[in-house]
């Protein structure tokens, strides 16, 4: 198994409040990118929102390839909004791609 980051966009169409931000902050904890090596030195946040309620999700998976990596991003990304309370039309989400590989293959 590997490591990916995998970065997933996304809009809140009706924004979110702080209440919202840190409901969506604790459901994707398990997922946190400060826990792999590329996290810890280039801080990547699993959150984070621009000033125009676009955002930006990084999450950490274990998987055998890069799509299954990313199929499961998705779905930790579409749980853990609508832990938050969001969905796809309050939070629509763009492709996930995969931005960092935390391996011990040398």
């Amino acid at each position: 198994m590997t490591t990916y980051v995998i970065t997933v966009p996304g809009t809140f169409t009706a924004g979110a409040g702080p209440d919202t931000r840190a409901r969506l902050s604790r459901a994707l904890r398990p997922a946190d990118p400060h826990t792999t090596r590329m996290g810890s030195t280039e801080d990547l946040d699993v959150l984070n929102v621009n000033e125009d309620n676009t955002f930006t999700l990084r999450l950490t998976v274990e998987a055998d390839t890069g799509p299954h990596a990313e199929e499961e991003a998705r779905r930790l990304a579409d749980s853990a909004l609508h832990d938050a309370g969001l969905d796809e039309r309050t939070a629509p989400l763009g492709p996930a791609v995969i931005t960092g590989i935390d391996s011990d293959v040398r």
